[in-house]
């Protein structure tokens, strides 16, 4: 072998080695938050006798600070504290939300500050995870879109142990084992990335090195902490930011005991996502415009897909609750049995099945200099979600009794395809199209888009609120199921239409890539 093949391997095993790291975290992360998810809706509506339409606007509420609230995590890793530091903290802060979520049984005036505190230290953890990814996959589009892939892939182990796991601790044990359980996972995920980060930050920094090398200073954001001299003014600027998040966390507890406040902080965020977009753009050198703009066309379609996906903690939860059996049965032969919240665990399961052969499609496929866009298959993505909404509808339409727990298998398993075909690649289209110095704060903001689709996900959810006795559930049920088929199939054609204005965005920001100017320091 010789030095320079030895060299190349070394950087495949070091890039492998520290990708591993930024997924393991992220693993028990989602073991954390979607064991609380698969809890939550159940716990609500059985324990504290919450009225549906109070459920889907508290999801709806949770899910929007919980997808927003990235943006000022990725202000602060891009900007004040750098993304491993503001990664880490976010994880320490949901392992404590967890741990508040199980007290708040006992008296539930900590129930929204738990929740809250959940929301908060997601924010930071996310899109800062995602970063790293960026960073360790910069340059290798390909191997990015594959590496996403599976990163999605191997969170959802996390998610699918958990999902199986906590409704039954809930069922046993009680709702506040399952929630410690939650903060107990995060805590392996905390321990081994302080095992194993020292070689993720020796190959981050060479990385570091590399980018400047080739591209200049500006190629790689410098965060404030790091351009303070000294260690007094670092600590000022660490309590400050703690104060910022304590009021921060206060406000959105305040918020959330109000839905007409969180209709209000949506509509602004709305409007402060457009003046970020618009004031990005204009200060975007002219090659990297079309990029943004593509990037702000795909991360608006990917948004649509939490209307969908935000079914899953609302109507298809209870739907499950209500309306479907839980015993798999071949024929006579009656196989196992899942509780509505376990229900959940179908879309991950359906995400670790299918991702594998994504990857392998996506290799193959850019081998062979076929490599789909993302605009297309975002589009097929979308026609998947259709057949899921069409195959829940005829079910409940068609059905006198419990709905076949078969028939959520193969909606959720639909469904799941059509996820990674959308949301999926949501990350990778920051990566791959936006200037790698506001990668995170684009990453906050595509985060903030999809707390409005979950939203507004909930809204939709709540058409089919039935009473306190569940009476006429199935129709109300059928109604929706039918309604979000039929709108997808619309959002495809409008989607179909966009296809020649992304082909061109696209092939403008590879003419800017290839040809653009290199400085070497």
């Amino acid at each position: 072998m010789t030095d320079q093949q030895h060299s190349a391997a070394s950087f495949f095993v070091a890039r492998r080695q520290a990708f591993a790291v930024v997924m393991a975290i992220e693993l028990w992360e989602r073991f954390g938050y979607y064991g609380m998810q698969a809890v939550l809706t159940v716990f609500m509506v059985t324990q504290l006798h919450m009225r549906d339409h109070d459920v889907n606007l508290m999801q709806g509420g949770l899910g929007f600070f919980i997808y927003s609230l990235p943006v000022l995590g990725g202000l602060l890793g891009d900007q004040c504290l750098g993304t491993r530091p503001t990664m880490l903290v976010g994880a320490f802060g949901l392992t404590a939300g967890y741990g508040l979520l199980a007290m708040s049984l006992g008296s539930q005036a900590v129930f929204l500050p738990a929740l809250t505190l959940i929301a908060l230290s997601n924010g930071l953890f996310k899109p800062n995870a995602g970063t790293l990814v960026r960073r360790i996959y910069a340059g290798d589009g390909t191997a990015l879109d594959a590496a996403f892939t599976l990163y999605y892939m191997a969170i959802n182990v996390g998610s699918t142990v958990s999902m199986l796991l906590m409704p039954w601790l809930q069922q046993r044990y009680g709702a506040a084992v399952a929630f410690l359980a939650c903060a107990g996972g995060l805590l392996v995920g905390l321990g081994y990335y302080a095992v194993r980060a020292g070689r993720m930050r020796r190959f981050l920094a060479a990385r570091a090195v590399e980018a400047v090398r080739r591209h200049g200073p500006s190629s790689m954001p410098v965060p404030l902490v790091e351009r303070l001299s000294t260690p007094v003014l670092k600590g000022a600027l660490g309590a400050g930011i703690l104060l910022a998040l304590l009021v921060v966390w206060g406000f959105c507890t305040w918020v959330l005991y109000s839905p007409a406040l969180v209709q209000l902080c949506i509509i602004l965020a709305g409007v402060g996502l457009l003046l970020l977009w618009v004031w990005l753009y204009v200060r975007a050198k002219d090659g990297e415009r079309p990029g943004l703009l593509l990037t702000y066309i795909l991360c608006a379609q990917t948004m649509a897909y939490q209307i969908f996906y935000q079914q899953m903690q609302t109507s298809l939860t209870l739907f499950a609750m209500r309306d479907v059996s839980g015993v798999y049965q071949l024929g006579s032969w009656r196989l196992f049995t899942m509780s509505a919240g376990q229900f959940q665990a179908l879309n991950p399961i359906a995400v670790m099945l299918f991702s594998p052969l994504l990857a392998w499609l996506y290799r193959r496929h850019a081998g062979r200099g076929q490599d789909a866009s993302p605009a297309i298959k975002i589009l097929l993505g979308y026609g998947l979600v259709a057949l899921a909404f069409c195959i829940w509808w005829l079910a409940a339409g068609h059905s006198t009794g419990l709905v076949s727990p078969w028939v959520m298998v193969a909606g959720y398993g639909t469904m799941s395809l059509g996820e990674l075909l959308t949301i999926g690649l949501g990350l990778a289209i920051v990566a791959r199209y936006a200037p790698a110095r506001v990668s995170a704060v684009l990453m906050g903001a595509l985060f903030l888009l999809w707390g409005v689709g979950m939203y507004l996900g909930s809204l939709v959810a709540d058409l089919a609120s039935v009473p306190a006795d569940g009476g006429g559930s199935l129709a109300g049920y059928a109604a929706l199921f039918r309604e979000l088929f039929l709108g997808c199939v619309g959002l495809c054609v409008v989607l179909a239409l966009l296809l020649p204005l992304t082909r061109r965005l696209g092939q403008q920001h590879r003419s800017w890539t290839v040809n653009k100017p290199t400085t070497v320091t």
